[in-house]
């Protein structure tokens, strides 16, 4: 689904559908996007969350005007801090072309953050469709810099209102401090079905979204086992049954050094 698409269906999203991510698209103040689908997303996976805005594929959306975004179905505001540095869509998206080596890719799309212009965008993203040969899927990263102190919010708990559906699941970790991960992260896993009750033709999104402690500097993965995100029957069905990476993959790769670049723009 084209990232215009995606902004226009984010809009359109009523409370039950997969989490309408974007305090931007919510608020009205999107004019660019930024992927975090929901910060989560509509502008980056078409539901990958805007992850920390939002996102079409599921990221964190396009331009959060206001500084703030909402952390998940309550429409919780979380406030966001401006990058240390921009970074480009193309830069986005070759990141995310190097994390699914061997892959076949169409569809990219990019938006890039603009840390002089807050009008602009605090939100970069990158979305593309992936043939790895075990099905094309639906793939978007963003990033984004929350405020520190870090709160309860979007990436930052599974608390959500309402509940959860019945076989969506979510689940928080910690990462140590490490070289890689100065100070530890805190990473939230993911997995919603596009419509519920589902069904073996249900399309999935699977959910990875890693928070530096140390700098408030915000990564989310969304992935699909579709061609396109969104909710109910609009999602296009699967391709394949699992998406390209493993939670164990998608997080080694996020705090990896494809990544670490980003991640330093970023906070």
């Amino acid at each position: 689904m084209p990232f215009e698409a995606d902004l226009a269906h984010a809009l359109d999203r009523t409370t039950d559908s997969l989490e309408p991510d974007l305090t931007t698209l919510l608020s009205g103040a999107v004019a660019r996007g930024r992927s975090r689908r929901r910060r989560r997303g509509a502008a980056v996976v078409a539901g990958v969350g805007a992850c920390a805005v939002i996102t079409a594929a599921g990221l964190t959306v396009p331009g959060a005007l206001l500084g703030t975004h909402t952390g998940g179905s309550d429409i919780e505001m979380v406030a966001l801090a401006m990058p240390r540095s921009a970074i480009t869509g193309t830069q986005m998206i070759e990141a995310l072309e190097q994390t699914l080596p061997g892959g076949r890719f169409s569809q990219e799309t990019g938006q890039s953050n603009n840390p002089s212009d807050p009008s602009g965008g605090y939100v970069a993203n990158g979305e593309l469709v992936v043939d790895d040969g075990h099905g094309a899927a639906m793939v978007g990263v963003s990033a984004v810099r929350l405020k520190l102190p870090l709160r309860d919010g979007d990436g930052l708990s599974c608390e959500r209102t309402p509940a959860r559906a019945k076989g969506d699941t979510c689940r928080m970790s910690e990462l140590p401090s490490s070289a890689a991960v100065p100070g530890g992260a805190v990473v939230m896993s993911e997995q919603n079905a596009a419509e519920h009750p589902a069904g073996a033709d249900t399309a999935r999104r699977w959910t990875v979204t890693v928070t530096l402690k140390s700098t408030g500097a915000q990564l989310q993965l969304v992935q699909w086992n579709s061609t396109g995100g969104g909710s109910g029957g609009e999602t296009p069905k699967p391709t394949r049954p699992a998406p390209p990476l493993s939670e164990e993959q998608a997080v080694a790769a996020l705090t990896g050094a494809t990544w670490a670049p980003i991640l330093g723009a970023v906070g």
